[in-house]
């Protein structure tokens, strides 16, 4: 780790968190830090909290105990109008994309600074465009969702994930469901994205080529606790026998 990346502060904080639901232990004192502009990945078994950790950033889920900080704040201390400010500056992509049906893809992009600002509507078309172009489909404005391959709606959702300028971005599986061609664009994508906007991000993924061409840093969670985190060289070079048994025995 370079003296700058040492600097760096964190963004985002987990300290000793434990999360159960019913019988079942998820988080089992999980403490990990993501510093401002890096990209975290996160991996691990079905089952072992990879989702769950996201929901506890954005707020979604409270930690039994412990505690879950971004830029600064304990989480779920905050009140409902001081959590809601914090939002305005995350996004989350979804697995699906979360695209609504009836709207145009302009509009799906369009639809947080709508919502939740009183932004000028040609101000939001401009800004609308911006993003399109950001992801590689600036004429796609008209078209709806139905008439999208599955690789654009990903695009589309990346889009209106980046209209509000966030300062963090949460992925949950961006390349599932796509073939790998598409995939790896879609990862080159995320990438160019952080490089251009110095983002921080967290992605929760399993496929190995994903990780190695967007992180900077790899998380392997295991029992609900951080086994191994490690940059992606270093760590798909280990030799830890969990994380080979992971993996198989080809890391590609």
């Amino acid at each position: 780790m370079s003296p700058a990346e040492t600097e760096r502060e964190a963004v985002i904080r987990f300290r000793d968190v434990h999360k159960s639901f019913g019988a079942q232990h998820v988080l089992r004192g999980l403490s990990f830090e993501v510093r401002r502009g890096e990209t975290l990945a996160v991996m691990g078994p079905s089952g072992t909290g990879k989702s769950v950790v996201l929901r506890h950033v954005i707020g979604l889920m409270k930690p039994d105990a412990g505690s879950v900080e971004v830029e600064g704040h304990e989480v779920s201390r905050l009140s409902r109008e001081a959590l809601s400010e914090l939002r305005q500056r995350m996004s989350f992509l979804f697995q699906e994309g979360a695209l609504i049906n009836w709207l145009s893809v302009g509009d799906n992009v369009a639809l947080p600074l709508r919502e939740n600002t009183r932004m000028p509507e040609s101000e939001i078309r401009e800004r609308v465009q911006q993003k399109l172009a950001l992801v590689r489909i600036p004429d796609a404005w008209k078209k709806m969702p139905s008439e999208i391959s599955g690789g654009m709606k990903k695009r589309v959702g990346l889009a209106r994930a980046l209209i509000t300028d966030p300062e963090i971005v949460l992925y949950d599986e961006p390349t599932a469901g796509l073939d790998p061609e598409i995939s790896h664009s879609i990862n080159e994508l995320i990438r160019d994205v952080q490089h251009e906007l110095h983002v921080t991000s967290m992605v929760v993924e399993h496929r190995v080529r994903c990780i190695k061409t967007v992180a900077d840093r790899v998380l392997f969670l295991e029992q609900g606790q951080a086994l191994i985190d490690l940059p992606p060289r270093e760590f798909f070079a280990s030799d830890h026998p969990r994380l080979r048994q992971f993996l198989g025995t080809d890391p590609d």
